[in-house]
């Protein structure tokens, strides 16, 4: 009898050691995380889904989508590139002090024959003492930070996922297979709402080739009549018929426009690229963001994680 109470207190005491570890001091690190500030900027990140995407969450959820797609970005590396944004009041200080910097520039005679680009440089710390070097004769240097990887490079993100991604998701649906491309960010790369519809309907008519299954009980099909319905989409091998989605359907697209990790933050910077002119059938985008190019003291307070 002692022997059983003394087994059971140890699997007590190791389930609960587990729970704390992998279970509470999460919840207590980052269940209370607070809104961050988008580097360059006063815009927090991120902000609540609306209703109609938190609505849409969960119909991704019981359709299994997380079994197919992933939502959670890596990166390799970052690249850094030091830019001239002002050239001082001493042009000729200026191009003696970059000619020493960066050998490989020569002796530029005026600063609208430098590149663009002053000098790629190995890593984040390294670009500190140059953009410093810069300021001390006068003029101005920034550090542009741009992630690298296959996630990257398949247009799949701008920078990789960090956990304040999910601070207002609950559950967290990061998945872990990708039979389909990932969608950590599908919002800033297909922002039409109806192009997610049309998706859903029929995915070979958007996406040439696609294995993704159609997803039509999530429509309504009707024959057209003198008045169409404005909801309706078009599709040129349904004549004669209107295709309504449900309001299931549009839950789940203002979801997957939702989807939107695009803010540089100091756990995981990028330099943003401009934003482009927003489609007329395009959301708001809430979470949208531009930075400037990073300085020193910026450069200072990123993690090592992030260099």
């Amino acid at each position: 009898m002692k022997s059983a109470a003394t087994i059971f207190l140890a699997a007590f005491l190791a389930l609960s050691a587990s729970w704390a570890a992998f279970v509470l001091a999460p919840q207590l690190q980052l269940g209370r995380e607070p809104q961050a500030k988008a580097t360059g900027t006063d815009n927090l990140y991120p902000v609540a889904r609306p209703g109609l995407a938190k609505q849409g969450a969960e119909v991704y959820r019981s359709l299994g989508c997380v079994y197919c797609h992933s939502q959670q970005v890596g990166q390799e590396g970052v690249k850094c590139e030091v830019i001239l944004t002002e050239a001082g009041t001493n042009a000729s200080v200026t191009l003696a002090a970059l000619a020493k910097l960066n050998t490989e520039l020569g002796q530029p005679q005026t600063l609208a024959a430098l590149p663009k680009v002053l000098m790629p440089v190995a890593d984040v710390p390294t670009a500190v003492p140059i953009i410093k070097a810069i300021a001390a004769v006068g003029a101005k240097a920034e550090a542009r930070v741009t992630p690298v990887g296959a996630d990257i490079s398949r247009g799949w993100g701008l920078r990789r996922s960090v956990a304040q991604d999910y601070a207002y998701d609950s559950p967290v649906q990061p998945g872990t297979r990708r039979f389909g491309p990932d969608l950590a960010n599908v919002g800033l790369t297909k922002p039409d709402v109806n192009w997610h519809l049309r998706h859903l309907y029929a995915p070979a008519t958007e996406i040439k080739g696609s294995t993704m299954p159609p997803y039509r009980f999530l429509f309504e099909k009707h024959k057209r009549g003198a008045k169409p319905s404005p909801d309706a989409l078009q599709f040129a091998d349904e004549p004669g018929f209107e295709i309504v989605p449900t309001d299931d359907a549009r839950a789940l697209a203002a979801y997957l426009v939702s989807l939107r990790a695009d803010a540089p933050l100091v756990e995981a910077p990028f330099t943003a690229p401009t934003p482009a002119a927003p489609s007329t059938n395009a959301p708001v985008a809430t979470n949208r963001v531009a930075s400037l190019p990073y300085t020193a003291s910026e450069l200072l307070k990123l993690p090592e994680s992030s260099k």
